[in-house]
Formats: C-alpha cells, structure tokens, sequence
C-alpha cells in the first residue's frame, strides 16, 4: 500500500509536536510539510528536541496540495479561519484537533472523531472534528452506560489534566513556581468540553435530560487526565462491568481494569483505562488517558488510520513510562 502523504498546520505546539513524533516512525505515513510561520526553515528537532536523529525535516511558511490529509494543530477558532483562508482540493481530508467543528451547530460537514462512538462514520468521512481531551476521557467512561440508556440521574465529574493542556502558551497558572505542588479548579460547571458531551450522550441516549456537573482540576504534573465519574444507578458492580467489558471488547485502545488504575499506565501510550466500581448506590467509573495522545494527536491518528483503510493501531503502539 502507498504511504498516505500527510500536511501539518501548526507543527510548533504540543500536539503538533506529539503528532510528528507518531508520524515520522508510521509505518504507512509519509510527512510532506510541517507548517509554521515562526519557524520557517529551522529543523523540527530545533523545536521538537526529542526528534533529534529521527528527521531532517524543515518547517516550512508554505501550503501543498500535493497531500492526502491535513492534519490542523492550531488554536481554537483559528481552524476555521486557516480553511477559509486556504482551500483545499476536494480529494484532501482534514483532521481538525481544535474546538472549531466538534459541535452540531459547527460541524460544516465535520463528523465527530470519537472512534469507540463513531467507529464506522469514520472510515467514510472526509473530515473529523478530534474530541477534546476531557470529553474523551469522560465520554469513555459514559457511552457504554449511555447506549444502554442507563444514564437516568445526574452525573457528577472531578477531572485534574496535566499543565500541557493549557498550550505552550504562558500565564500566571502555567509557570513551574505556580504549577509545582499545586492544585486549583478552573471553569467549574461551565468547561467548554460540557457541550460535546452532552451532544454524545443525547444522541445515543434521546431522554439524557439530566445535570452533568463537571469540576475540572490543573494538576501538578505535565501530561495526562484522570477522570473520576459517579451517578445513581441499580447496576450492580458484577453487570456494570460486564456492560463497558462487551462495549470495549473490539475497541484496541480502551480495557476495563480489573484493579484499580492509575494515570502512568497510559502516560505515552493512546491507551484509555478504566476501572468500575460499586458503591452503595453510586456507581463509579475512573478513566485515565495521556491528555496529548488519546486527547489529542493520538486519536488523530487514529482516525486517520481508520479513514485510510489501515490497520487502526498503526503507528499507535506506543509503550507506557511507569517509572
């Protein structure tokens, strides 16, 4: 099989970085330019240091059409306004990690790249909306529940994500002084990720009319999310986990534990964990994921390998740092 000939927009940040390190060592992609106006003939490894010895590439101010895909790694709101501004041939497909096509009102002939949710609508679209880091993790640790249509009390959510979920970009609560041996709440209730997961969980279950009360968390630590999920429910622990066990058993990226879970089991990998548990009354999911890979560039090129007809975990077999 020919190599899918891949274009990158915004290849300086943190996604755009993950991105290319997955890409360059994809065993069916072929990167064509990495674009960035700030950085325009510097090596990528003056930038993504970590790629020193694995490409020579240069960033480039330059747009191909000569691609297969497009991979869009800027910052919210600026997506939309990079393709209005840029046309591609009708033959390119886009992958677009901002906020900008994610919801229904937006989508513009986006499909929502959830692939444990959208699995078969993927391998025919020509563009996808990547999730948000803390929709995925929390969106994995409902649909099973939501397709059965057991989601019949209000849901309650603590998330903390790592300081690469903030960008590259500097501010007060993104400084080492500030981060190290910190913790705070940011957005309680109103996190932007609330309206695509509420989207997901009405379209699989219509009658979803119930609070979903989020409080997310800035932890102390550079990349993942660990999501901690509890409603009501008459599940009991034995059918709960026998429910999310049948609904992940062909999806290779997310397993049920067993035991309980922690975040460095999927730190580096496009892996989502999750563990359930009764109690009283509560049911409790906990989901873990690298906030980058299985948040962001992973999925991506997860995606991508599922558009293409490859096979969904190339490039993805990534290994854990548990210590």
């Amino acid at each position: 099989m020919r190599k899918v000939k891949v274009g990158v927009i915004g290849g300086a940040g943190y996604t755009g970085g993950e991105l290319l390190r997955i890409l360059v060592n994809h065993p069916n992609a072929e990167i064509t330019f990495v674009h960035s106006n700030s950085n325009a003939g510097n090596p990528l490894y003056k930038v993504h240091t970590d790629l020193i010895g694995e490409t020579d590439l240069l960033f480039t101010n330059q747009v191909s059409q000569d691609i297969d895909v497009l991979f869009l790694c800027v910052g919210h709101g600026d997506a939309k306004k990079f393709l209005d501004a840029n046309p591609f041939n009708e033959g390119v497909k886009i992958i677009d990690l901002s906020q900008d096509h994610r919801l229904v009102a937006n989508a513009n002939g986006f499909i929502y790249g959830l692939a444990e949710m959208n699995h078969e609508q993927i391998k025919t679209a020509n563009y996808i909306a990547n999730p948000g880091c803390f929709a995925t993790a929390i969106q994995l640790a409902l649909l099973p529940l939501a397709t059965a249509n057991l989601l019949n009390d209000d849901i309650h959510i603590n998330a903390i994500t790592g300081s690469t979920g903030a960008g590259q970009g500097l501010s007060t609560s993104s400084h080492f002084s500030w981060r190290n041996n910190n913790i705070s709440v940011y957005k309680a209730f109103e996190h932007q990720h609330l309206n695509e997961i509420g989207e997901s969980l009405v379209s699989l279950q219509p009658n979803f009319k119930q609070e979903i009360d989020f409080i997310p968390q800035r932890g102390d630590f550079s990349r993942g999310i660990f999501a901690s999920v509890y409603m009501k429910s008459d599940l009991s622990e034995e059918d709960a986990v026998k429910l999310y066990q049948e609904y992940y058993q062909d999806h290779p990226f997310t397993f049920v534990s067993a035991t309980n879970i922690d975040l460095k089991q999927v730190v580096n990998t496009n892996k989502c964990l999750l563990y359930v548990k009764k109690h009283g009354n509560k049911l409790a999911i906990f989901s873990v994921i690298d906030n980058l890979l299985k948040g962001a560039s992973g999925q991506a090129v997860q995606n991508m390998n599922l558009m293409f007809g490859l096979e969904e975990t190339a490039g993805l077999k990534l290994k854990a740092v548990v210590f």
